[in-house]
């Protein structure tokens, strides 16, 4: 690289729960800077789910995400003439970005009315085990495991 890393950028934690990662899943979930309309969206889908559940809606929303992270990933590695799909560690604070990404891109997809209900519906799904998030987490598990004899193109 020719420049210095760029600096950490530290987040400020969220003003209802006081938790960073919440400020990053609202960040994420964020379009066209209306991050007021994104709080909004995640504190009524963390009601929801807390209601549909009868649970503490953030301990949910928290196991889902855990649900969702994954451990490892396939990365294209080229040797020779050939292209690789080459199974890597994810470092901690990629896991957790992709997690909150799936989460998120798969919740857009769902079939409910506002985006509140689907939010909430993917995290149900996610906390117990289902939905296209984990299921995504698992294929890429799946690519990986079924790739583990190019682990050694490790770079």
């Amino acid at each position: 690289m020719r420049k210095a890393k760029p600096k950490k950028r530290y987040i400020l934690p969220d003003p209802k729960f006081g938790d960073t990662l919440v400020t990053k899943f609202v960040n994420n979930l964020m379009l066209s800077g209306k991050k007021s309309v994104s709080y909004s969206i995640f504190y009524d889908a963390i009601e929801a789910v807390s209601k549909k559940t009868s649970e503490d809606g953030l301990e949910v929303w928290k196991k889902a995400l855990n649900n969702v992270t994954p451990a490892v990933e396939v990365k294209s590695r080229r040797v020779g003439g050939a292209t690789f799909q080459v199974p890597l560690e994810v470092r901690p604070e990629r896991k957790v970005s992709l997690g909150i990404k799936w989460l998120i891109k798969y919740a857009r997809t769902r079939g409910e009315k506002t985006m509140t209900d689907k939010l909430a519906g993917e995290i149900i799904a996610a906390s117990k085990g289902e939905g296209a998030a984990v299921k995504k987490k698992d294929d890429t598990h799946r690519m990986a495991d079924a790739n583990k004899a190019f682990s050694h193109f490790r770079f």
